[in-house]
């Protein structure tokens, strides 16, 4: 087995048994990304020099006996985590060689850990887009068929991932942006539940939406960069001053007793494709013979979700992206003297397509005269949808549904349609 091929936790037990370096597994982390990724396109910026001084510093811990599930583990990192000195772009031309001044939280766990960070990864632009075409550096491919798209907007994290150029990533979920990735890639991903990492430091697309999660090769890794990124940071006013467990020791328990929530609308979910609902058959099937129950449950307002979501979303990111005006950081047209005329030009030059749709959507939904009707009418719809979720968790454990409704389509197929 090449070392790149390696799980977190595999790589974990070499390390900590002196079997290998993080030096020679980054070293060869490094070389796959060389060899795979101008086919892939997972990369925005590798970082080759400054993750060896890393490995270099972890086989230093590790030698003194100081080690973490983490240190000396090779990780991507989504392009909109700040990185301190590490160029983080949000795959725009606006942030295009913007250099962050600070770390996110979640940056500052991962290296206190010891973690390698090789570099960062590609995205929808500000991740507003499921396919990672509509990123404004470059499109990524899925690495198991490279015609097909790796899902999005986490798709360079989740082709990183599965083409085995780093050990696990992290990236962001507002819409399902890491878990309709993650399958369509072949790996494993989790959106945290809201306040469970930080998200300071995290590029802000929708703030009410925003979660930071792992990508990782199996659960078991998951379960230990879930663990690494965790807690509670004052820097962030929604994260949740809760203890963080080791979620590795509930992968020790068995299904017996759990009760597995089958949502009966998502039988007549429009545009579910045949396979999809076949794969959803074979789960039950699967989780039932491991001696779960499954249960049938209603989701009634399931139907209203995508509308609630698609003026919430827009809404809060015509605000957050309010702040990219060409004055203070990013790019900004110089030719123009006029302020206004500069906000303008910038704005347009340095914001893909789909970025602007959404402002434009999001700043309609905001406007005078019409906020009631759509974005507090999509926010008391969103406290509807939560209410079922509750009612449905009073009667099982668990929900198993289709993670999207088709699988993964052709790069170009569907661009009319993000």
């Amino acid at each position: 087995m090449n070392l790149y091929e390696l799980t977190i936790h595999e790589a974990h037990n070499l390390l900590k048994n002196r079997e290998i370096s993080s030096q020679e597994l980054t070293k060869s982390v490094l070389s796959r990304i060389e060899s795979v990724e101008p086919r892939v396109g997972a990369y925005i910026t590798v970082a080759a020099e400054t993750a060896m001084a890393q490995a270099e510093k972890a086989d230093k811990a590790i030698a003194a006996g100081d080690i973490t599930p983490l240190t000396g583990i090779p990780l991507a990192i989504k392009d909109l985590i700040c990185t301190e000195g590490l160029r983080t772009t949000c795959a725009s031309k606006i942030l295009e060689n913007f250099v962050p001044p600070y770390d996110a939280f979640v940056i500052k766990k991962l290296k206190k850990a010891g973690a390698v960070i090789v570099g960062k990864v590609n995205m929808d632009e500000f991740a507003m887009g499921s396919s990672t075409e509509y990123s404004g550096i470059k499109p990524t491919h899925n690495p198991w068929d490279l015609a097909y798209i790796p899902g999005g907007s986490s798709g360079g994290s989740a082709a990183a991932v599965a083409a085995d150029m780093c050990l696990g990533a992290l990236g962001s979920d507002t819409g399902g942006s890491i878990r309709q990735p993650a399958s369509h890639s072949g790996v494993v991903g989790m959106k945290p539940t809201y306040g469970r990492v930080s998200r300071f430091g995290l590029v802000a697309f929708a703030s009410s939406l925003d979660q930071i999660g792992p990508m990782t090769k199996d659960v078991t890794d998951c379960a230990v960069l879930l663990k690494a990124i965790s807690g509670h940071d004052a820097g962030d006013s929604t994260s949740v001053p809760r203890d963080v467990p080791d979620y590795t020791t509930f992968l020790e328990e068995g299904l017996k007793g759990i009760k597995v929530g089958i949502p009966k609308e998502y039988d007549s979910l429009a545009g579910l494709d045949v396979e999809v609902a076949e794969a959803v058959k074979n789960a039950v099937k699967t989780i039932e013979g491991l001696g779960a129950e499954c249960v049938e449950v209603s989701l009634p307002y399931t139907e209203y979700a995508v509308a609630a979501y698609y003026v919430i979303a827009p809404s809060e990111a015509s605000s957050n992206l309010a702040r990219y005006d060409g004055v203070k950081y990013g790019l900004r047209d110089k030719g123009k003297n006029d302020l206004i005329e500069m906000y303008r030009s910038t704005r347009s030059t340095g914001f893909g397509p789909e970025v602007k749709r959404r402002i434009i959507i999001g700043t309609y939904c905001l406007s005078s005269g019409y906020y009631d009707a759509y974005y507090r009418k999509a926010s008391q719809v969103r406290t509807l949808i939560i209410e079922d979720f509750k009612r449905a968790f009073e009667t099982c454990d668990v929900l198993l549904s289709p993670v999207a409704p088709t699988p993964a389509f052709k790069i170009g197929e569907r661009t009319e349609d993000p």
